[in-house]
């Protein structure tokens, strides 16, 4: 199921999902130390909070939060894909997830999904130096959010 966003402005939605925000912005900066104290300080139950909490998101907290998904046709080596997890980890990039097929005829693909959010360089840099890779026959992306 494809997630759909929305941007809504603050004054119309409900005094659950704005309590829910302002708890985990408590929770971010410190200012609460567990989730039963930060929702006793803004008036939440601890259900309502935990039914909203991973779907509501400060606009500026989801812009942090980039997901590059790349796709990779790999020789089917030793090693290979450990460097390009290594590569990937050498700029700073987080794997989310990893698909890869069965190899035939000594290639395998590969997808990785990356929260490039703390990215050292950019993202075609990434791509760049996964292509130039012992064993990386293509590297692509396929898709950015």
């Amino acid at each position: 199921m494809n997630s759909r966003y929305y941007v809504v402005r603050e004054d119309i939605l409900p005094e659950a999902i704005m309590k829910t925000i302002q708890v985990k912005e408590m929770l971010s900066q410190g200012s609460a130390a567990t989730v039963h104290e930060a929702v006793e300080r803004v008036g939440l139950s601890r259900s309502a909070f935990y039914k909203y909490k991973d779907g509501v998101y400060a606009l500026n907290e989801l812009e942090r939060e980039r997901i590059a998904t790349i796709s990779m046709d790999l020789e089917h080596r030793s090693g290979v894909l450990s460097t390009v997890l290594g590569l990937v980890a050498s700029k700073e990039g987080n794997v989310l997830t990893m698909n890869q097929t069965i190899p035939l005829q000594g290639t395998a693909n590969v997808v990785i999904s990356v929260d490039i959010s703390q990215l050292s360089g950019d993202l075609s840099e990434l791509v760049d130096l996964l292509r130039s890779g012992p064993g990386v026959r293509k590297a692509t992306v396929i898709g950015q959010g």
